[in-house]
């Protein structure tokens, strides 16, 4: 076993013990209630045309973590944690691409009492794994890329279908949930669209909160780094004009 950066490296890589991360963000305040550290995964089954971590997308890359190191590192936050009422997200990337790893740190959080949450499309079969993982997670902050199938897959390369079905499996079992929307001018920012995305919301009996996240360029330089073309480069971020008019519409 040999060391560098902070990861551990294995030719032996046990897929339930360690895990490929991208990075940390150890002061977070936007992904989920109070202080979180949050724990960016790599590798992700989507194409988003305006991803703010293009370098996630391969699941070979990054750094291999074990939970026990995750734990560790975690530890050194309970404070600020605590005193905020914050917790642990798990982010990426696509977090329940590497379902069986945060299973068993998810285990470990659980006996320290640290809130858990998980940041992602939802976009993964539903089977007895992540189901596992569903029941040991407090809070999901889910990304409806898109109500209308057609544009969830001219944006993601992905039918929405999953996507939608696991927002119902969430609340059918009444897990907590945050649905975040990117509203990009011109594409998802479409009046009939967002009508029919809270009709749908409507239909779900866990969700807490409702966040517009307004597109932005600034990811784009990761595209330019790894020599992909950014295909949203004429695209313009939206202004508070149709930022509030989404408001109104989605009721928040």
């Amino acid at each position: 076993m040999k060391k560098y950066n902070e990861g551990t490296y294995m030719e032996n890589f046990d897929s339930k013990l360690m895990g490929r991360i991208h990075s940390f963000e150890t002061m977070g305040a936007l992904d989920g209630p109070g202080i979180r550290v949050v724990i960016f995964m790599q590798g992700c089954m989507l194409k988003c045309k305006y991803c703010q971590n293009r370098d996630t997308w391969d699941i070979n890359r990054g750094q291999i973590y074990t939970v026990k190191e995750i734990v560790e590192k975690v530890s050194k936050y309970e404070n600020y944690i605590n005193e905020s009422n914050g917790g642990i997200t798990v982010s990426g990337g696509e977090p329940l691409l590497q379902a069986g790893f945060l299973i068993n740190l998810f285990k470990e959080l659980k006996k320290k009492n640290i809130h858990t949450a998980i940041d992602t499309s939802g976009m993964v079969e539903i089977n007895s794994e992540i189901r596992e993982l569903i029941e040991l997670t407090d809070l999901f902050l889910l990304d409806i890329k898109s109500i209308n199938d057609n544009v969830c897959k001219y944006l993601t390369g992905k039918s929405n279908i999953r996507n939608l079905e696991f927002a119902k499996y969430l609340s059918d079992n009444n897990k907590e949930m945050w649905i975040r929307q990117v509203l990009v001018p011109t594409i998802t920012n479409k009046k009939e669209d967002l009508i029919k995305l809270k009709e749908f919301i409507n239909s779900l009996k866990s969700v807490k909160k409702i966040e517009i996240l307004p597109y932005h360029s600034l990811g784009k330089f990761k595209w330019d780094n790894l020599g992909k073309e950014y295909e949203f480069e004429n695209i313009k971020v939206p202004t508070e004009k149709e930022i509030r008019e989404a408001k109104e519409i989605l009721k928040i």
